[in-house]
């Protein structure tokens, strides 16, 4: 793709950390020397043309007081509904991604959900939960001992 010189500076501007304020696409504007529509209008093209799958806030977990992490591992077994179980578990304000994977041999487990909570009870509490909502018995915790990186991509 080709990008005008003002969408050069607003896809640089917008894959650093956004502006902290009500208005962070004017923020960006103003910083680009474009307009709030213009921003909006960018990335709304690019979503819809399939060159960015997502555009959001990252959460900064332990800022916000969340200091326990858990990966958690989940075997969906046969009969359950992949989509569904994750639909369920995708909803939780306390999980921020949930994916499903191929298994692979001795490691059975498919789908993945990673839980932030501010103590290791809050974590298990969800899990507790989620086996409740969605019947998934079969499952792997994971907690983080140590933060190694979290960024997102440079294009420019």
């Amino acid at each position: 793709m080709h990008f005008t010189q003002t969408e050069h500076e607003i896809l640089r501007i917008v894959q650093d950390t956004l502006p902290d304020s009500a208005t962070p696409y004017a923020d960006i504007a103003r910083q680009a020397g474009s307009t709030e529509a213009e921003v909006l209008e960018l990335l709304k093209k690019l979503k819809k043309g399939g060159q960015i799958r997502r555009f959001g806030a990252t959460l900064r977990h332990q800022q916000a007081g969340y200091g326990f992490n858990a990966m958690v591992a989940w075997y969906i077994e046969e009969g359950f509904d992949p989509d569904e179980v994750g639909r369920i578990m995708a909803r939780r304000p306390e999980i921020s991604h949930c994916y499903l994977r191929p298994n692979c041999m001795d490691w059975p487990y498919d789908m993945y959900t990673m839980i932030h909570g501010k103590s290791r009870d809050d974590c298990m509490q969800v899990v507790r939960e989620l086996v409740e909502q969605t019947g998934v018995t079969q499952y792997e915790m994971l907690f983080s001992i140590k933060e190694l990186k979290k960024t997102s991509m440079e294009y420019f």
